[in-house]
């Protein structure tokens, strides 16, 4: 089967990758020259686990290929993906224009049936205006070809993408007809014969199943940052709380992890259009709407607590371990890190950074604002405090007594939760994490 899709960002690559590894003869198309070249040498864009391996291999079987032009493709294929980006506007909406772009190529050269499936994460009624924008294309050529559009969102998690496309928890599928089922079927049959759960469903829900999943999951984050924040204040410790409701059935324990406030390209884009989907549409999003404040709110959290600690940050080395918004990815966007090198260099504070992916994506970002260390260890040297940001695997054992000795105060400022207070009291250090001022007691 051979299909197509416009984008080689994340959704794109890894969508392509995986495609081709179960058999699909797939072409990923991007306007972006430089990167494609890039991509057909084997030069990969982004950080994710296995994504190189795969894309070689299947490079290398004639399965995987990388052109700039949609219409070099568009007589041989029976599915083009829309997996560009939809990048928030000022108000919170998504921007749509790389999406109608695609629109209109499609319907500017399609000549028989084919299938547009939207993949990038859209707000609900897209699908209308992709249908219209190449029907008028279709109808400035004078022609009358058949075709159909689907939504097909993707659920991927950064650091193990690979893994959630080839073992989904579901897949979800918005379709028209009978006829556009039929070729989505024959696509993921692979996954069908495996059991996987792939539901059919109307457009506007596959659109909407999208970002009510994400939203979900942020406002269980956001929940629980509240929850920690009070545990500090009245003296509860969250660890326990977590414990405590998690084990009731209907709540469990996914997403209960308090911390320094969620990021990435997903969670704070999502949670936004979908408020702005409700405002446009007469209906405020009140729930969702606090989740949003409470993150931003959280991500000042950790600065909060170092002026509790340390009095004044002015002058004040300050260690930073992890920069990504979450391990096993370079992503920074909307990353906790910069809200607390913001505030931090505001203050007066000194910064210097670790992180074992994100440190180029950091220079980029942030050039000389910043000082970069070696490895964790060197960016403790002469601290006043360190603070962990990331919940990288190589920091969750550190040798206490060593960073001790190294650094100049004695605070470490545990933003994910992740250590044992006793570990840290022990070496003669100072413990604070998110709602965990009992455990110090």
């Amino acid at each position: 089967m051979k299909i197509a899709i416009v984008g080689t960002g994340y959704v794109g690559l890894v969508s392509g990758a995986c495609f081709a590894e179960v058999g699909a003869d797939v072409t990923c198309i991007d306007i972006d020259n430089e990167k494609i070249e890039r991509l057909k040498k084997g030069i990969i864009p982004i950080y994710e686990p296995g994504l190189d391996d795969l894309v070689k291999r299947n490079v290398s079987a004639g399965r995987l290929r990388f052109t700039t032009r949609l219409t070099d493709v568009l007589d041989e294929v029976e599915i083009v993906f829309c997996a560009v980006g939809t990048p928030p506007d000022e108000d919170g909406s998504a921007d749509l224009r790389y999406v109608e772009e695609v629109a209109r190529s499609f319907g500017q050269n399609i000549n028989h049936y084919t299938l547009l499936v939207t993949k990038s994460t859209v707000p609900v009624g897209t699908s209308r205006i992709i249908r219209n924008i190449i029907r008028d294309e279709l109808t400035k050529r004078g022609e009358n070809i058949d075709f159909e559009v689907a939504s097909n969102p993707e659920f991927l998690k950064e650091g193990a993408a690979i893994k959630d496309f080839m073992s989904p928890d579901r897949v979800i599928i918005g379709i028209e007809s009978p006829r556009a089922r039929k070729v989505m079927e024959r696509l993921y049959r692979p996954f069908l014969l495996n059991n996987f759960r792939v539901i059919f469903m109307d457009i506007a829900s596959a659109e909407m199943t999208k970002y009510a999943a994400n939203a979900m999951l942020a406002t269980r984050i956001s929940f629980m940052n509240d929850i920690a924040n009070l545990c500090d204040i009245v003296g509860a410790d969250v660890n326990m709380v977590r414990k405590g409701i998690g084990t009731d059935a209907r709540i469990g324990s996914k997403f209960l992890y308090p911390g320094c406030g969620y990021g990435g390209s997903c969670f704070p884009k999502d949670v936004k259009a979908l408020i702005n989907t409700g405002r446009i549409n007469g209906y405020d999003m009140r729930v969702i709407e606090a989740v949003e404040e409470v993150n931003e709110r959280q991500k000042t959290r950790l600065t909060d607590i170092l002026r509790e600690e340390l009095d004044s940050l002015a002058g004040r080395r300050i260690a930073l371990w992890g920069l990504a918004f979450k391990p096993e990815t370079d992503d920074m966007r909307s990353a906790p890190s910069l809200v607390v090198i913001d505030r931090l260099k505001e203050a007066g504070a000194t910064v210097i950074v670790y992180d074992p992916v994100a440190m180029d994506e950091c220079r980029r970002r942030l050039g000389d604002k910043v000082e970069y260390a070696t490895d964790m260890y060197a960016a403790t040297v002469d601290a006043d405090a360190l603070v962990l940001l990331t919940e990288w695997k190589q920091f969750r054992l550190p040798s206490w007594p060593v960073i001790a000795r190294s650094m100049k105060g004695n605070l470490v400022v545990d933003g994910r939760n992740i250590y044992e207070a006793a570990d840290i009291l022990e070496a003669g250090m100072r413990y604070r994490g998110i709602g965990l001022r009992a455990a110090n007691e």
